[in-house]
């Protein structure tokens, strides 16, 4: 098994009330593993590991990574 790089943190914060932040999981199918709601100004720090390949975030967010920063596009 890889050993996982602690630096590859994330920070999510909300920026208005119930922001969904989805995890999925690796492998062949992708599926739903966990889920939860941010109220604006709360903040999630979160790290991909061997189960979690990719997040999904619905609402305004930003999202800070050590490749920058992204603010989510919702109108």
């Amino acid at each position: 098994m890889k050993e996982q790089n602690n630096n590859d943190f994330f920070v999510i914060k909300a920026k208005e009330n119930g922001v969904n932040v989805i995890g999925l999981t690796r492998g062949t199918d992708t599926r739903f593993h966990h889920s939860e709601k941010l109220d604006k100004g709360e903040v999630m720090i979160a790290q991909f590991t061997e189960h979690t390949s990719a997040v999904k975030i619905r609402g305004k967010a930003v999202i800070i990574t050590a490749h920058g920063q992204v603010d989510t596009e919702v109108e």
